[in-house]
Formats: structure tokens, C-alpha cells, sequence
């Protein structure tokens, strides 16, 4: 897919703090020139499916971490993403708000690609179908590829040493 097709969602959650929560909403469907009455009709179906929506014309500093998390999921899913790319989507939150972003990528997992990069191995475990595991270690290279596969697999019996030792806590 070209980069069109995929919406970001980054740990820091990069919202705009000048907007709205409709605003940032909005805001790529604005960017693609969508029509008017698409784009109200996309905007508001993020914001529900986000339980966001009695927060919209509100400013994100006004929400929780969580609540603003959801915030981006919504503007990155109201393009309708080939995939959707999170970057530790649930680093900087709290239990409770990790557990329901969890739950939003079991749901969403059936319409969309969801790739996670993510250094919390409980939460591959809890939300990944196939696992990639990355390392500098075996080649000196950032984004060495050292296995690819079932999570299952992957977290029970790895084929390669080198994630078998990350997964049990020898290394990394």
C-alpha cells in the first residue's frame, strides 16, 4: 500500500492540541478533500465507535491519556487505512486504558491490518496473531529480521536462539 493507505497512530499519540477532538477527527478526511457530508458522517462514526463522541468539541488536553489515544485511533481510522500502523500504542497509559485499546485492536483486527510495534512482550502475546521479532544484535543493523511468525510459536517455541533468549529475559 502506498503511504495514503496507512494511518499512523504514534505513542505520543500526536494529536493537534489547537483543535477539537472533531477537528482531529477530521482532519485527514479534510486533507483528501472528502466531501462535506462524507466527511461529517465519517468523523461521527470514529468518534462513536472511539466512545468519543461526548468529548468533540473539546480540546484533547482536556481528556486522559486514554481518551486521547482514541482520539488518534479515530483520525487514523476515518481515511479507511489498508493498515494501520501503531507505534507503542499503549505505552503511556494506565492499565485500565491499555486493557480497552487492547480490546479496540481485537475489534478492529477484523476489518483492518494492524502492524504494533511494540517492546512489551505481554502485549504481543495478548493481541498479535504472527510476531516479528526485530534485533540489532545478530547483524549490528537496526530492523534485522530474526524470526517471523505464529505469535504462538514465537512465545512458546521460538526457532531462533537469539529471540528465544529475548522472549525469556536473557537478553534485551
Amino acid at each position: 500500500p502506498s503511504k495514503r493507505n496507512i494511518g499512523m497512530v504514534f505513542q505520543n499519540y500526536a494529536i493537534f492540541p489547537h483543535l477539537t477532538v472533531r477537528d482531529n477527527v477530521a482532519f485527514g478526511l479534510k486533507q483528501k478533500k472528502v466531501p462535506k457530508e462524507e466527511l461529517v458522517q465519517q468523523t461521527n462514526k470514529y468518534l462513536e465507535l472511539m466512545q468519543i463522541a461526548q468529548y468533540a468539541d473539546r480540546k484533547p488536553d482536556k481528556l486522559s491519556g486514554g481518551q486521547q489515544q482514541r482520539v488518534a485511533l479515530a483520525r487514523a481510522l476515518a481515511v479507511n487505512p489498508s493498515v494501520l500502523l501503531m507505534d507503542e500504542p499503549c505505552s503511556a497509559l494506565d492499565p485500565i486504558s491499555t486493557l480497552a485499546v487492547e480490546d479496540l485492536i481485537h475489534e478492529l483486527k477484523e476489518e483492518f491490518t494492524i502492524v504494533i510495534v511494540t517492546h512489551n512482550m505481554q502485549q504481543a502475546a495478548r493481541v498479535s496473531d504472527k510476531t516479528g521479532f526485530f534485533s540489532l544484535e545478530a547483524t549490528g543493523k537496526p530492523g534485522h529480521l530474526v524470526e517471523f511468525d505464529d505469535t504462538t510459536k514465537i512465545f512458546e517455541n521460538p526457532s531462533q536462539k537469539e529471540t528465544e533468549d529475548y522472549i525469556s529475559g536473557r537478553f534485551g
